[in-house]
């Protein structure tokens, strides 16, 4: 065995001497004659000199070429070594056997041509601007923007065109662009942004406290998108009325009773904006009616915040957003609703059902008037009318009780004189 495995190592090794002396041999044997590759004369030079004189001729041809690359009005220019190429010379040599004309497969490249591809179409590239409208919280409720179309620079088609300018004749190459165009149109956005409803409650401006409140209130609102499907909460907007957020002491329902507390006047902006909701078909999904009635809505039509316990909630069922607008100032508090219509006309009625006796007088120890008026409770009902199409429906959206209020006074009048001032507050609601 051991001569076996030594007789088989010589005769590999002979053959490894053999077909290596063959394979140098010829390639130092020198080309036919009258050989000719790539046009360049290599008759008589060995296979090795032969591929470095076509080389070197293609490298003196590419030296005097440019790749120019046109894109908007920016102009790129290329040359060697920023393209290279590579050829089958080697495999070409090897295989003469006579005399005659030979052409290599030589490819010539851009060096990290898609990084150069991407560096160029990118300046060029523009995004679609889409038609916008801007919500603004005071002046014009909407600014337009009519946007602009985008464009796109062709990258497969000008990495294409650089391959064959410079595996051809080096012609221009122009960077080809298409336009992307925009989606909707600005007639589209103002649809989407028409006014739905708007609703004003007045209040006493010459009460500071409350004044004060109903601005806060309309502030925090003021401005506000709902979204499609998206729930807006009053309390979780305007957030908890408290002294360490703004908000200051006024008249307020409490126990059946108007008292001092804090953030009164609040309600009004709550009722302002449930009344405009209504009207814009946003579907009411949380209100509290007061206890008692108010002065500034139509029974039936109130909406009453208070602590985190009574919200007042309604969500957007469009698949437009929804914007909202909210003031307050010399009197008056304004709720503008505004997004796409849904071709209804929307319309509130309050119907009083009949009432409940006033309860007997309270008297209070002292000489004077009366402290507080009293009267009857109310019963109440609403209905939303919408008329689409040419139809009209009413519906009964709600029924409230509101309780009777009774007077408050001194047990004893104080006889007539100049000084004798009676006191008759108007009922006013947090």
């Amino acid at each position: 065995m051991l001569r076996l495995y030594k007789m088989l190592k010589r005769l590999w090794v002979f053959a490894f001497a053999a077909g290596t002396l063959l394979f140098f041999g010829g390639w130092q044997t020198a080309l036919p004659r009258a050989t000719y590759i790539d046009g360049v004369d290599v008759g008589g030079m060995a296979r090795t000199a032969a591929v470095a004189a076509v080389r070197k001729n293609t490298v003196s041809r590419l030296k005097d070429k440019r790749l120019t690359v046109r894109a908007g009005e920016c102009v790129y220019t290329f040359a060697y070594p920023q393209f290279n190429f590579t050829d089958d010379l080697g495999e070409l040599c090897a295989s003469v056997r006579g005399p005659g004309n030979y052409f290599s497969h030589t490819r010539v490249y851009l060096n990290c041509m898609d990084i150069v591809v991407e560096d160029i179409c990118s300046r060029l590239d523009s995004p679609v601007r889409e038609p916008s409208a801007t919500f603004c919280k005071t002046g014009r409720p909407f600014l337009y923007d009519g946007g602009c179309d985008g464009c796109a620079a062709d990258r497969g088609r000008l990495a294409r065109d650089i391959v064959n300018s410079i595996n051809g004749e080096f012609c221009i190459v122009e960077v080809q662009k298409a336009v992307i165009r925009r989606t909707v149109s600005l007639d589209v956005v103002k649809r989407e942004t028409q006014l739905l409803s708007s609703f004003d409650t007045l209040y006493d401006a010459s009460n500071a406290p409350r004044s004060s409140n109903i601005a806060l209130a309309a502030s925090k609102i003021n401005g506000c998108v709902l979204r499609p499907g998206q729930i807006f909460s009053f309390n979780a907007v305007v957030g908890p009325r408290t002294a360490q957020n703004g908000f200051l002491s006024a008249k307020i329902i409490s126990g059946g009773q108007f008292v001092q507390g804090i953030g009164g006047g609040v309600c009004q902006v709550s009722t302002t904006l449930y009344n405009a909701a209504l009207l814009s078909g946003l579907k009411i999904t949380e209100y509290h009616p007061h206890s008692l009635l108010v002065s500034y809505v139509a029974p039936s039509r109130d909406a009453m915040v208070s602590g985190s316990s009574c919200d007042l909630k309604f969500k957007n069922t469009s698949n437009t957003p929804v914007y909202i607008r909210v003031g307050a100032s010399n009197g008056r508090i304004s709720c503008s609703v505004y997004g796409l219509p849904d071709g209804a006309s929307r319309s509130l009625v309050s119907q009083v059902t009949g009432s409940l006796p006033q309860p007997q007088d309270v008297l209070m120890p002292g000489v004077g008037g009366v402290i507080t008026q009293g009267r009857q409770g109310t019963l109440s009902c609403g209905y939303l009318v919408e008329e689409r199409g040419g139809t009209r429906t009413k519906t009964l959206i709600r029924t409230d009780r509101y309780a009777p209020l009774a007077t408050v006074r001194y047990a004893e009048t104080s006889p007539p004189s100049d000084e004798t001032f009676y006191f008759v507050k108007k009922a006013s609601c947090g």
